[in-house]
């Protein structure tokens, strides 16, 4: 089950926006302002398969007019990517969620922002809205060639391109980036984000905490979650506790706790079922779970208080949900 759309938006222009990146302009169906939103906010799309995907809000025209994505054709994906690229065209009407931001920025002196490929989405919003507010940032956008880099030309034409530093895999002689090196320069009172494949936040997470940054100082959000491993002896099964409902609910072990509550007729929210979202995210009672997502905090984590049912399971024989 995942959250019912509340908009119906028209697809106003469609582009490339790099190779293998496709660039959407959403306008109301009816005509009517979209919601307002932050930078690092994202949306939930229905695609013509019927696939539900959080895509980042790149750009959002004056007064509501208009919400821009970029998608990125992922062959390894689960056939969002390919669908976006291949059935979506201009005057179709899609249903969208309102926008929720799960990657705000926060107040500080300095902001410095990381870009890992198409990564660049949520980061391209950030320094928009950082440049209209006079506010100092620096923006590192790593991309294996400039052809593949999104919104590549409109950043060299932006106001705050001199606040831009490109990297390209493909021309080492214009340098690789030392993230250490540039959060090393760094005093406490920045903020770090950072977008992109799992490898690349990590990278620049580990040299974070190297430089001595503290967790609530760097901020970032995943579009996939990195693969989880089994345990060698493979999944157990548990059981979920429903406090509020008096209800047990068996977990199998070929099964999600989110699956197990939705074949017992419990309605969950739902939206990526990777963990990277937090739509579906339970309070726990008691019980240890065993944490696979990408989304709770390391602090939340470790005080056992709350889990992810898409993908995450327990390490106890039961948990108690407040639900």
């Amino acid at each position: 089950m995942s959250p019912q759309p509340t908009l119906a938006v028209r697809v106003l222009e469609k582009r490339d926006a790099a190779i293998d990146v496709l660039s959407l302009v959403l306008v109301s169906a009816d005509g009517a302002p979209l919601p307002p939103c932050s930078a690092g906010a994202h949306i939930d799309i229905t695609l013509p398969n019927g696939m539900v995907r959080q895509y980042s809000l790149c750009r959002v025209g004056p007064a509501g007019s208009a919400y821009e994505v970029a998608i990125l054709r992922d062959p390894g994906g689960r056939g969002g990517s390919a669908c976006a690229h291949r059935d979506i065209r201009v005057g179709d009407t899609l249903a969208i969620s309102r926008p929720r931001n799960l990657f705000p920025l926060v107040p500080a002196g300095h902001s410095v922002l990381f870009a890992g490929g198409i990564g660049i989405t949520p980061i391209l919003a950030m320094a928009d809205t950082l440049h209209a507010r006079g506010e100092s940032f620096e923006l590192h956008y790593c991309s294996r060639a400039p052809e593949r880099a999104a919104y590549r030309e409109a950043l060299e034409a932006a106001a705050y391109a001199r606040q831009v530093r490109f990297y390209f895999d493909n021309a080492p002689e214009q340098g690789r980036l030392d993230a250490a090196g540039v959060l090393a320069a760094l005093d406490g009172d920045a903020h770090l984000y950072v977008c992109g494949p799992a490898g690349f936040i990590s990278y620049i997470c580990e040299a974070a905490r190297g430089a001595g940054w503290g967790e609530g100082r760097v901020h970032f959000e995943h579009f996939a979650a990195p693969a989880a491993a089994a345990p060698a002896n493979g999944n157990g099964s548990f059981e979920l506790v429903l406090a509020r409902r008096g209800l047990r609910i068996p977990v199998g072990a070929d099964q999600t706790a989110a699956e197990a509550l939705l074949a017992a007729g419990v309605p969950i929210n739902l939206s990526c079922e990777q963990g990277i979202c937090g739509a579906c995210v339970l309070p726990v009672l008691e019980g240890v779970p065993e944490h696979r997502d990408v989304f709770l905090s390391a602090a939340e984590r470790d005080s056992q208080r709350c889990f992810t049912p898409c993908c995450s399971r327990a390490r106890t024989p039961q948990l108690l949900i407040d639900l």
